[in-house]
């Protein structure tokens, strides 16, 4: 950080936190763009309202429609019943809702707001739509294995159609964290562990959400990147635990996927939870106020996370609700959410000269701005419609989309003798495990509005796949956490009396999330005692992973001759799975995050630097960084992925080796498919530099491809590299680039050797 934060919070906390938001030199600029937003008629309904009416549009609650979702979902803060919100309406004190419930319920507060309060505010309509809306898509962290930026921009597109048809406006994704930690629960909704994967995956999902047609279409809801900045290194992997982390590892690893959102268009973003070097990001002026609008320029609107302002108490950096709604507003939050902390006491701190008048209508037009961009102003009714909800959601073209994402979200690990693709007929296939039948633990975590009832369990898929859908047997042999009476022995009985076995292991969707962090990312113990069992009996065993982060794999399930990571894969789970497993689609996915070998080893990621004492991945040597008990590297690398190929790189062209200034360097290998069967493969172009003013990570990914390769055939793979691509963020803490010697990569996984080669820049 630019000021150290004891003298930050000083100066937040005295006059001089006034003082210092009127000085911030964007403010005038920022302030100015958002009027020039807004249209007269709303500008004048502006210089009309109250402060209560002003601070009311900075209020955003939780929807207290029976059966709405948030609550149910997190802590409970201010709470009210549906005809207390109602009121609220009336009398001007609510900006908007979340996690309501469908087109009906919006219809009725929208009536109250367009026709029984005083100004005639349009209310704005929230959800966290993280993974689709009614029809369930993969968790985007298993969506990032898709390598697709194309398929997260349908996935995305298909949950605004149908969101949108319950009357949403604002969607409170994507998340856009990078996570390199697996205990970290949070991991799930993001795309892993590497800056230009996140970054390519954040601006597809904007781009789905908000639509190509401009927000004011009835399909399009404003994206909210989330949560700024550095969620994802939370010590020790803890879920709202301190970061502490340097402006260079910021600006080099944690605002680069937020900075894609925003140029992809994102309207709005919303503060972390966290504390950022020992100020809390919802009262962190720099990084709200000097980044965020001054650096950046960025001019929507900044939401504090599910009471994030209320949070300041606990952290220590407030003394109470006054100051926390204070240093949040002067810092660069507009709207607060759930704590009503806003309506509370916003108008006594601008009464009292604490707030300025010009922070007040600053953070209101931005709100009106982003209300003006939804077409609420022209028709608050645009989204909610009851007819088009029910034609728009769940429909079968929807869950075509889910199949296809489900599938191309499958990451084949191991695949020993080919065991897969498996036969469709001839073979009896016994499915154990907790996670073969039934209606549950199908759509993941963090889903508001999908449900198991509506999602297809793999048994359901894989006898459909079948030839003779009597050749397949279903045990679930154990519970998730506990053993079931007799569940071995059934299953073992099971396995014997079959050909293959197929068992599904892993996490329950409420062990991944918000709040679900774990020290210990092995599969737990009554599975791994099913797993052991199933093994002895001797056939053949596919190992199919039900889990939302990287998982350390032990025994059995670790040995297994093939291994599909199979995450949370939303309403068409079933289906999916049992196109990967016969082959009706080649597996195509890779790897966004590492498997490590150990919990210990956690965090663990392949763009890590070199100590003084390095040790190769593999490598167990003395006196070298290495832990005792495990391998360098991990189990399964970044970027890993297996087809059903027989893939082969080589031949190598970096052409003359040298990156001029003001050119560009083309670099090219053959990749070969001596399989009998077409695979589709990601081909990952990593790069080293090798001596800097700042120390560099081991291989940095600079693009990748995903090619169509025949079996038989071989297809020469193209990469250009400019200068560009190979700055860092310097001594200075400004992007730099220095000419010396680089290593690349072209290869299957982050610690695949592939074809390798150096290049220098000039």
């Amino acid at each position: 950080m630019k000021t150290p934060a004891i003298s930050r919070r000083a100066m937040l906390l005295g006059a001089g936190a006034v003082t210092a938001w009127a000085a911030s030199p964007a403010r005038a600029l920022l302030a100015q763009a958002a009027k020039n937003a807004l249209p007269a008629s709303v500008e004048s309904l502006l210089s009309q309202m109250t402060v209560v009416e002003k601070a009311g549009q900075l209020t955003l609650n939780a929807a207290a429609w029976a059966g709405s979702a948030a609550t149910a979902l997190n802590p409970a803060g201010a709470q009210t019943n549906f005809e207390g919100q109602l009121a609220e309406v009336r009398q001007g004190r609510l900006g908007g809702v979340f996690n309501g419930n469908g087109a009906e319920m919006a219809r009725q507060m929208q009536l109250v707001a367009m026709r029984e309060a005083r100004l005639k505010l349009p209310l704005v309509f929230a959800a966290d739509v993280i993974h689709g809306f009614r029809t369930v898509f993969p968790m985007p962290l298993a969506e990032a294995g898709s390598f697709d930026a194309d398929l997260a921009e349908r996935t995305a597109r298909v949950a605004a159609v149908e969101a949108t048809a319950a009357g949403i406006d604002w969607n409170f994704a994507p998340m856009v964290d990078v996570a390199r930690d697996a205990r970290w629960g949070r991991g799930i909704e993001g795309a892993g562990e590497d800056v230009l994967l996140g970054r390519i995956m954040a601006e597809a999902r904007v781009r789905g959400f908000q639509g190509r047609k401009g927000l004011k279409a009835t399909d399009a809801m404003v994206a909210c990147a989330k949560h700024f900045a550095a969620y994802g290194a939370a010590e020790g992997g803890l879920d709202y635990n301190t970061v502490d982390v340097s402006e260079r590892t910021l600006r080099d690893i944690y605002f680069p996927p937020f900075q894609a959102a925003f140029a992809a268009g994102a309207g709005t973003t919303m503060a972390a939870f966290n504390e950022l070097s020992g100020v809390p990001a919802t009262a962190n002026h720099w990084l709200l106020t000097d980044v965020l609008r001054t650096e950046w320029g960025f001019d929507g609107v900044v939401v504090s996370d599910y009471t994030g302002d209320m949070e300041l108490i606990a952290h220590g950096f407030a003394a109470d609700e006054r100051e926390a709604t204070k240093l949040a507003f002067l810092a660069g939050v507009d709207m607060c959410m759930q704590s009503s902390f806003y309506i509370n006491h916003l108008p006594d701190l601008v009464a009292k000269g604490d707030v300025p008048m010009a922070r007040l209508d600053e953070a209101v037009r931005r709100v009106l701005a982003m209300k003006v961009m939804l077409g609420l102003f022209d028709d608050p009714f645009r989204r909610i419609d009851v007819r088009r909800e029910r034609t728009r959601i769940g429909t079968p073209a929807h869950r075509k989309v889910a199949r296809e994402a489900g599938a191309k979200s499958i990451v084949l690990l191991k695949n020993e003798g080919d065991l897969l693709p498996l036969p469709r007929s001839g073979k009896r296939i016994a499915l154990i495990g907790p996670f073969v039948q039934g209606k549950r633990e199908l759509i993941g975590p963090w889903n508001v509005y999908g449900t198991d009832a509506d999602a297809v369990d793999l048994l359901t898929g894989v006898r459909a796949a079948l030839a003779d859908a009597a050749m397949v047997t279903a045990t679930d042999g154990s519970g998730i956490l506990e053993p079931l009476p007799g569940g071995i022995e059934a299953a073992v009985a099971a396995a014997r009396a079959a050909d293959i076995v197929v068992l599904a292991v892993g996490e329950a969707q409420n062990m991944s999330g918000e709040a679900q962090s774990r020290t210990d990312i092995t599969i737990p113990a009554p599975q791994m005692a099913l797993a052991e069992a199933i093994a002895a009996v001797g056939k053949p065993m596919v190992v199919l992973l039900r889990h939302g982060r990287a998982l350390a794999l032990e025994g059995a399930v670790k040995d297994a001759p093939a291994i599909l990571a199979t995450w949370f894969l939303g309403s068409e789970s079933g289906p999916a799975t049992a196109d990967i497993l016969f082959g009706a689609v080649a597996p195509s996915a890779r790897l966004p995050v590492s498997f490590p070998h150990s919990s210990g080893q956690a965090p663990y990621y392949y763009a890590h630097k070199n100590t003084g004492r390095p040790n190769p991945p593999g490598d167990r040597v003395a006196f070298k960084a290495r832990y005792m008990d495990v391998p360098g590297g991990a189990l399964y690398p970044f970027g890993h992925g297996l087809t059903y190929g027989r893939i082969a790189y080589s031949a190598l062209d970096t052409g003359d080796g040298v990156l001029a200034a003001g050119g560009k360097l083309t670099v090219r290998a053959v990749v070969t498919n001596s399989g009998a069967r077409d695979a589709e493969e990601v081909v990952q172009l990593y790069v080293q530099d090798v001596t800097a003013s700042i120390t560099q990570p081991v291989r940095e990914l600079k693009a990748f491809r995903k090619v169509r390769i025949a079996a038989g055939a071989s297809e020469t793979v193209e990469f250009t590299l400019a200068r560009a691509d190979l700055t860092f963020i310097g001594q200075d803490l400004k992007p730099t680039v220095e000419p010396g010697k680089f290593r690349l990569w072209i290869a299957p996984s982050a610690e695949a050797e592939g074809v390798s080669g150096e290049f220098t820049l000039a």
